[in-house]
């Protein structure tokens, strides 16, 4: 199997994996216990929001464990815009992560201000909009740090600094950058930021919230004391630990995946381009998530190029979504100026921790004769400016 779908989710860290094994074998308190199995948890929990606090410049008191990032994305934007009653307005780009943009549409229904920031053809924000979006009603700035379907990172310092000079809280989504490029929240100057541990090596359900000290946010969840009385519940001790865990690895390795991520996708890209014709890459050529690569295929439809590679168990995503037999084009590609047909022929490859040369070597001699044949047969003119 050759797996290049890491932005949707990465394979369980083996490490991570035993770690948990032996905490669910082994500890089973309750960290709001008092005696010492209980406490030993919560201790054991401490360490794992210093772990975090570390990698992300931050202090442990400044994490909070979610059971998502998405949640965590949700707890941001609700929390504050609950905090700030008498203010009633939002600013998010256009090409948020959908638990960003459904949680803005919810507030918009409820009768709140959003404004959508648009991006250019690289899907970088238009940061002179933003600057004249903030009104004094604005609560809180929502942007991805980097786009999960171009790998694009966003100016998030100079949205901070201009934030600042307006009293605007800003939050980012650092789904798909921590981990693969630097994420300090004082360089970045964030006051929140989402993390999520499946995206870096660790378990699915749980991920984490930095709140910066002084921030007023509302609680998510009500019902128990734990997380600062922010996130009633008991704590998802095991995913907490492996979450704690993947994040150890990641510091510990410091950039050596980051390299060899990038090998493999400068020569995966630099293959595909010269191999096939009619390509187009999206997103911007250096300042990007490098492991991340969307391309269009003129003429064909992304969905028939994935199940073709699946059959030869070679996994990737496309850059549009079908929900209900109703063809839905990638609210991304269309953002950055793409023709409909032209989003529905992209497909993405993100490239991993275990990925190897081998992988790319295989969907270099797989997609040629596959994109070739499709288009031998489609009806769709490839002669056509994208």
């Amino acid at each position: 199997m050759i797996y290049l779908d890491n932005n949707a989710t990465t394979p369980l860290d083996p490490a991570v994996a035993e770690k948990m094994s032996e905490f669910l074998r082994e500890k089973f308190g309750n960290p709001s216990s008092l005696y010492p199995i209980g406490r030993e948890v919560r201790e054991i929990l401490t360490g794992v929001r210093e772990v975090i606090a570390r990698a992300l410049g931050a202090d442990r008191t400044e994490i909070i464990f979610t059971g998502s990032g998405t949640e965590a994305d949700n707890f941001a934007i609700r929390g504050v815009m609950d905090a700030f009653p008498e203010k009633k307005g939002l600013i998010i780009s256009a090409i948020e992560h959908p638990a960003i943009l459904q949680t803005a549409e919810y507030l918009e229904n409820k009768g709140l201000d959003v404004t959508y920031v648009p991006v250019d053809e690289y899907g970088t924000v238009d940061v002179d909009f933003l600057k004249d979006a903030i009104t004094d009603q604005t609560a809180i700035i929502s942007i991805m740090h980097a786009n999960n379907e171009l790998g694009t990172i966003q100016p998030i310092e100079e949205i901070s600094k201009i934030a600042k000079e307006r009293g605007v809280l800003v939050h980012a989504d650092a789904v798909q950058s921590f981990g693969k490029i630097d994420v300090n929240v004082d360089r970045l100057g964030v006051d929140l930021l989402s993390i999520s541990a499946h995206k870096i090596y660790g378990p699915k359900g749980v991920g984490a919230l930095y709140i910066r000290r002084g921030t007023e946010i509302g609680p998510l969840i009500f019902g128990g004391h734990q997380e600062r009385e922010l996130r009633g519940g008991t704590e998802n001790t095991i995913g907490i630990v492996g979450l704690g865990e993947a994040v150890r690895i990641i510091t510990e390795r410091g950039d050596k995946d980051k390299k060899r991520i990038t090998k493999l996708a400068e020569r995966l890209k630099k293959e595909i381009e010269e191999r096939i014709p009619k390509v187009k890459f999206n997103g911007h050529e250096k300042n990007r998530i490098k492991g991340t690569l969307c391309f269009s295929f003129l003429g064909l439809e992304a969905e028939a190029i994935l199940l073709a590679l699946a059959t030869k168990e070679i996994y990737v995503s496309t850059g549009s979504a079908c929900s209900e037999g109703e063809e839905d084009v990638s609210h991304v590609l269309s953002a950055i100026g793409l023709r409909p047909e032209v989003a529905r022929s992209s497909i993405r490859l993100s490239l991993g921790r275990f990925n190897t040369d081998e992988d790319v070597d295989a969907i270099v001699q797989e997609l040629p004769d596959i994109v070739k044949k499709f288009r031998e047969i489609s009806a769709l003119n490839i002669d056509e400016e994208y």
